[in-house]
């Protein structure tokens, strides 16, 4: 991504992949989800998971992380260039967060985004307001996560 002009509608980004230990999954879940089928491979089995699993929120806590780190590496790109570089906002929300399957321990996720609109912003004058499609696969290529999520782009500056 690069100044709100220059985001390309439809353009999909891979933002990298990750691997769910059991561990990781148990220490999140301890924190921010203390479900019994996140905590617990003998109670997972008795689930409806019938095996440790992730919590929804802590994969889409590391769909953010990889796309806080899109954004540094997009904005140190532009830098080493000696362009101005890209200034993202805060986001206004997301919309339609599905989990679609299971994230079992072991599992290695592929999380991507598409652009799917941007519009000028009303309230910030300045700033376009971006709709991205936030996805997340299995190595099946099994969809996992899904949900769109808004963020505000800085436009270029006008002398």
């Amino acid at each position: 991504m690069k100044h709100f002009e220059d985001i390309p509608l439809g353009q999909r980004i891979d933002l990298g992949r990750h691997s769910f230990s059991a561990d990781e999954i148990k220490h999140f879940a301890a924190r921010f989800d203390p479900q019994p089928f996140h905590l617990d491979e003998a109670a997972a089995e008795k689930s409806h998971f019938r095996r440790l699993c992730a919590s929804g929120w802590h994969t889409a806590a590391i769909w953010m992380r990889h796309f806080v780190r899109y954004a540094e590496r997009v904005r140190r790109e532009a830098e080493q260039a000696g362009i101005p570089a890209p200034h993202f906002g805060p986001s206004p929300g997301f919309e339609e967060l599905k989990w679609l399957k299971p994230v079992y321990a072991g599992d290695t996720i592929a999380f991507a985004l598409t652009f799917l609109d941007k519009r000028d912003s009303r309230s910030r004058p300045g700033w376009g307001l971006v709709t991205m499609l936030a996805e997340g696969a299995n190595g099946a290529g099994e969809p996992v996560i899904s949900f769109k999520a808004k963020v505000f782009v800085k436009k270029r500056e006008t002398p």
